[in-house]
């Protein structure tokens, strides 16, 4: 009986221990990220804080934005006191792959909800071609290595943000009986495109709409 009763003081003993070592926080615990809106919406809203000065803050500033944007970014921000960095970028990925896809699939209704008239032209133009051809796109986007904004200005009420986006994406042309013309789908292209997003600030949607590509 006396064994037993020192074994469970023992047992006490430990369990006070380990609880003052993991009951405790120690200031290295790893908090958790802010949720992300990743609606598809390319409309969004951004960080009202200054830039950290540390090092590996900066990195992450540079990640996200080229030093050439930055004025840009905070015209825009004075503008609008709703717009962000992060989730600007995460709808502009979004909308990066909604928009590739409904070209690929020839969704001339969705692109005209994304794009404006002119880059709507040259999709719808670029598909009628296409499909006057007999061809079929079964393009597949791999992934997206890097989202970043390189150029941010507002004219009048109507803010632009130029992305450069990093992908990598497996492209097949196909004929109409499903032969393969050219590519492969087992071999990624990785591409570098400039996308500009435009909004009119004055606007109660917080829509962007794509005005302008280029391949770099």
């Amino acid at each position: 009986m006396t064994v037993i009763v020192i074994l469970a003081m023992i047992f006490a003993l430990l369990a006070l221990r380990l609880y003052s070592v993991l009951g405790k926080r120690t200031g290295h615990e790893q908090q958790m990220p802010a949720p992300v809106d990743d609606r598809p919406t390319v409309g969004v809203s951004t960080p009202r804080t200054t830039v950290d000065a540390r090092p590996d803050a900066a990195r992450v500033g540079e990640a996200l934005m080229a030093p050439d944007a930055q004025n840009g970014i905070r015209q825009i921000i004075a503008a609008d006191r709703n717009f962000d960095v992060t989730r600007f970028l995460t709808g502009a990925r979004a909308a990066y792959g909604m928009i590739l896809e409904a070209f690929w699939q020839g969704e001339k209704d969705r692109l005209r909800s994304l794009c404006d008239a002119d880059v709507y032209g040259a999709f719808a133009s670029a598909i009628d071609e296409r499909l006057a051809a007999g061809h079929v796109l079964d393009n597949r986007l791999v992934r997206i290595d890097t989202a970043r904004i390189t150029e941010a200005a507002i004219t009048g009420s109507t803010a632009q943000v130029t992305v450069q986006f990093e992908a990598d994406i497996a492209a097949v042309t196909r004929d109409a009986e499903g032969g393969v013309i050219a590519g492969s789908l087992e071999d990624a292209i990785p591409t570098h495109e400039m996308w500009t997003f435009a909004r009119d600030l004055r606007s109660r949607s917080p829509d962007w709409t794509l005005v302008a590509t280029d391949e770099v």
